[in-house]
């Protein structure tokens, strides 16, 4: 340290430090004027803000804040990993502004420590750094990918990688497909504020006209919204019941809107809603926003407490299948459910009350509305033997009315018209008895099960059923007190199920199955349809199987036999195996009831699902899924299926590295509907790490 009186200069020579305001500097020597306040450093300069971003040079003139200054040879490394590079560069009040400069979020070094080009960077002429506004703005600038220059970028900005997400261009994407022809969605996203934002996304056809999509979300005191749309002009196509086209010039707008939220009012009390329209069927699919066939808008307002549950919703559907008229869609308004835990339960079990009321209007169909009150008692206990039993009592009132049940079909659903009422009571006991023990060098558990249901006459078709029509024999319901999935159906008579779990526990290896059926005690013909297994006295056999290996492999498969003839009623099978970059995954699904066509809840289906990835070379991988429908007349006899329909493929290849991805996308549709017609799909995606956010 030397010091010259007579120029009042300041020299440090060997390893130098200066601190000041959480900015330091460090060189191999500096040079400190305390008249003009100028500090100069020379050798190995590195400079540090308190925001984490580094800056190295030849040689540094500072001001002695050492905020501002100019830089020789400067390299920028930011908070986020990304580079800047400079032949000069000048920092004013914290705004660093950089002359023949090169900008890379990428790595400049192997996993070995040596040199390597980045994957991409940013040549320009000027760059400036703003940490107020926390973005790069560039001018005259030119991308180069693999060392290759690719395109100009006029104009160009993005976020500087301090903070998520920054106002912006997001990542384009480019399609081809048969409906529309060439497309460009070019996203804008504005970061308003820290809590809400809005994503303008204009999309170009070379078939149709251009469309609109915007997105708005915010974060409230309460909770969170969020309101999306897609619109655009064109013909809005009508369909027959076939699903074909009816010609219709006529132009109009053609807009889809979808919003949703929740919102915590108080500890007890929230709101959760959502609402979806589309101008006409075939709009979600035509332009690729949706493979929905159905919307639905609800709104429920719930107050959930410790031991009580009240609920007031309002529901409302949309039908986009080709048979689908919309005068008869439903609106369920107001859908009201309460209930109640006693806190002294009797007899140290416990009691739950419940009051529930359902209005369905509908503008051309049947009108019902419905009511009841109930009380369930459940006591459960292990027995000196090991045993789990479950003791249950129900009782239930409703009270019903139905009007204009003429349209409503199929008739079984109708009811009768008028007030009608009924009384629902059921004693149930379920044991369950584990044996535990060693197996294989791990630890078994098989626990046989019993269930005792009994349960009055109880009045079921003279009431509409819309809530308990898909009903169907699987291993989650098999000891339900009711099988029949809503209110509107109820499983009289008694009977009694039985069944066996079995698990076994090894080292990275677990199986769970189980198998079971039931038998109804008294020869009362069975409201349950024939095909869903519960039709006869002794059901079907149902069960599941579980399988996993580790992390590598999953297994699950559900099954159903007939009673009589062991036939496979149902076959479902979901497999997986793999890591998380490369995997296979297998969906199989056999429904063979034979349940007649009037039921069309209950419809026979057969179909295979296909997925998987494969990494290879590092950064590469290739993705792929495929459904195919199995079904046939055989199966379903409103099915035109020929037994092998393809009903949609996908193939992709991906690029990612630390700051590139590319992909392409084939997808291939076989379906037509209306003016959605099925053909190929083309999607390219190029993504650059802190572009396109």
């Amino acid at each position: 340290m030397s010091y010259d009186d007579v120029a009042d200069l300041v020299t440090a020579s060997g390893a130098v430090e200066m601190n000041r305001e959480g900015h330091e500097l460090r060189a191999d020597t500096v040079t400190w004027n305390r008249v003009s306040g100028e500090v100069r450093a020379i050798g190995n300069v590195r400079v540090t803000t308190p925001q984490g971003d580094v800056a190295y040079g030849d040689s540094v003139v500072l001001t002695d804040t050492l905020r501002d200054g100019v830089v020789e040879n400067l390299l920028l490394v930011l908070e986020d990993g990304g580079r800047l590079a400079a032949q000069r560069a000048t920092r004013i009040n914290g705004t660093t502004i950089l002359e023949r400069a090169a900008y890379s979020p990428c790595a400049v070094i192997d996993d070995k420590g040596c040199p390597k080009d980045p994957t991409w960077q940013i040549n320009a002429v000027r760059v400036v750094h703003d940490p107020v506004r926390k973005r790069i703005t560039y001018k005259g600038a030119s991308l180069t990918l693999l060392g290759m220059p690719i395109v100009a970028l006029p104009g160009l900005s993005h976020p500087d990688g301090s903070e998520s997400g920054g106002s912006g261009l997001l990542v384009p994407e480019v399609r081809i497909s048969r409906n529309n022809g060439g497309e460009i969605a070019l996203p804008y996203y504005w970061r308003i504020a820290d809590n809400r934002d809005l994503t303008i996304t204009p999309h170009v056809y070379t078939e149709v006209l251009p469309a609109l999509e915007a997105q708005y979300r915010q974060l409230t005191s309460l909770g969170a919204f969020q309101v999306s749309g897609f619109v655009t002009y064109g013909t809005a196509v009508s369909l027959d019941s076939t699903g074909a086209a009816i010609p219709d010039s006529n132009r109009s707008l053609r807009a889809y809107l979808d919003a949703n939220g929740r919102f915590q009012l108080t500890p007890a009390w929230s709101i959760t809603g959502s609402g979806r329209y589309v101008t006409d069927r075939t709009f979600l699919r035509r332009y690729d926003i949706s493979e929905e066939d159905r919307l639905r808008s609800m709104l429920d307002i719930e107050r959930v407490t410790r031991n009580s549950y009240i609920s007031i919703a309002g529901w409302a559907f949309q039908g986009l299948r080709p048979n689908d008229v919309g005068r008869p869609q439903p609106i369920a308004l107001p859908a009201l459910d309460a209930r109640w835990r006693l806190a002294d339960p009797f007899w140290d079990g416990k009691i739950e009350l419940q009051a529930n009321s359902l209005m369905i209007l509908r503008t051309d169909g049947q009108d019902s509305q419905r009511a009841f009150v109930g009380a369930r008692w459940d006591r459960r206990s292990i027995t000196s033997l090991g045993q789990e039993l479950l003791l249950t009592a129900y009782a239930r009132g409703d009270l019903y009315h139905t009007a204009n049940i003429d349209p409503a079909s199929p008739s079984i659903y109708r009811g009768e018209r008028g007030f009608k009422s009924r009384g629902i009571a059921a004693l149930a006991a379920d044991l369950r008895w584990p044996f535990i023990g060693n197996f294989l060098g791990g630890t078994q558990r098989v626990t046989p099960r019993v269930q005792i249901v009994g349960s009055p006459p109880t009045h079921n078709l003279s009431l509409p059923n819309e809530d308990a029509r898909s009903v169907d024999l699987e291993d989650s319901n098999l000891f339900a007190l009711n099988r029949f999935p809503g209110y509107d159906r109820w499983e009289d008579s008694s009977r009694v199920t039985y069944g066996v779990d079995w698990a076994l526990d090894l080292p990275r290896v677990a199986i769970r199955t189980n198998i079971g059926q039931s038998y109804r005690l008294n020869r009362k013909p069975s409201i349950l349809p024939e095909g869903t297994g519960l039709a006869d006295r002794f059901s079907d056999y149902v069960g599941r199987t579980t399988v996993k290996f580790g992390r590598r492999f999953s297994l699950v498969h559900r099954f159903r036999l007939d009673k009589d003839s062991f036939a496979v009623r149902r076959n479902e099978i979901d497999a997986a195996v793999g890591g998380r970059k490369t995997y296979a995954e297998v969906g199989y699904l056999r429904l063979n009831r034979d349940i007649p066509a009037t039921l069309e809840d209950l419809r026979d289906r057969e179909e295979i699902r296909l997925g998987g990835r494969v990494h290879f070379a590092r950064f590469w991988s290739l993705f792929g899924s495929t459904v195919i429908d199995l079904t046939d007349e055989r199966e379903d006899v409103s099915s035109s299926a020929d037994g092998y329909e393809p009903v949609r493929h996908r193939l992709g290849v991906t690029y990612a590295d630390d700051c590139l991805e590319i992909g392409v996308t084939w997808r291939r549709d076989y379906q037509t509907t209306g003016d959605f017609k099925g053909g190929n799909t083309f999607m390219f995606r190029v993504a650059l790490k802190n572009l396109g956010r």
